[in-house]
């Protein structure tokens, strides 16, 4: 179905859109390039769109973005708690996986992987988005299916809020990609920008009632 995901690149992206954060007040973004803005601006990217939008209707939530191209679950896995304890964010979006599908690593690794990251985040207190991805035909009806499946299976037993597909909004939509055919175009971010706030918003507001 798709062969848009990430896999090129590396480098670390952390931009935090403002260093002043209040503790227990931010969102981490963690993620890949699909959440780094590979090959875009910075500030073109749907992390820093979302530092502009809460900026504006949320002031008390700041972003930071520590998303790395390349990156895998395992090498999240790795560095998450020292993200965690330097942010203490209240939110985490969780946005890992597609290159575990794309390298065709076991799908069991992956869910172990997230799953950790996912108990790490809470026993900091923070609230969780997972965002899920999806992989082309190519890669097999089991693996594809055993892919996905891990996503929605991990919300349901963690008891967390689920993002299915990151790049719904434009899948099917061949001029929203670079040339690369794998990261969108600087003028789709705001359409990613849109989905993932929907999935967001809920989690903000039971954030701004005065807990996590």
């Amino acid at each position: 179905m798709l062969r848009r995901f990430i896999s090129l690149g590396c480098g670390l992206l952390l931009l935090t859109c403002s260093l002043a954060a209040a503790a227990g007040q931010g969102v981490l973004v963690f993620g890949d390039s699909l959440s780094a803005g590979f090959g875009i601006r910075v500030s073109e990217s749907w992390p820093a769109l979302l530092a502009q939008r809460l900026k504006s209707e949320n002031p008390d939530k700041t972003v930071t973005n520590a998303s790395i191209s390349g990156e895998t679950t395992a090498g999240g896995r790795a560095r998450l708690a020292a993200v965690l304890k330097q942010f203490k964010p209240s939110v985490v979006i969780l946005a890992l996986g597609a290159n575990d599908g794309l390298r065709g690593l076991p799908v069991a690794s992956l869910k172990d992987n997230l799953g950790y990251m996912i108990k790490q985040a809470k026993q900091h207190r923070a609230r969780v988005l997972l965002v899920g991805m999806r992989l082309p035909p190519n890669y097999g009806t089991k693996y594809t299916d055993a892919f996905e499946a891990t996503f929605r299976d991990l919300a349901k037993r963690e008891k967390i809020a689920l993002l299915p597909f990151l790049l719904d909004p434009i899948a099917l939509d061949q001029n929203a990609y670079q040339a690369d055919g794998l990261h969108p175009t600087a003028a789709v971010q705001p359409l990613i920008l849109d989905h993932v706030w929907s999935a967001l918003k809920p989690l903000l507001a039971q954030t701004g009632k005065g807990g996590k």
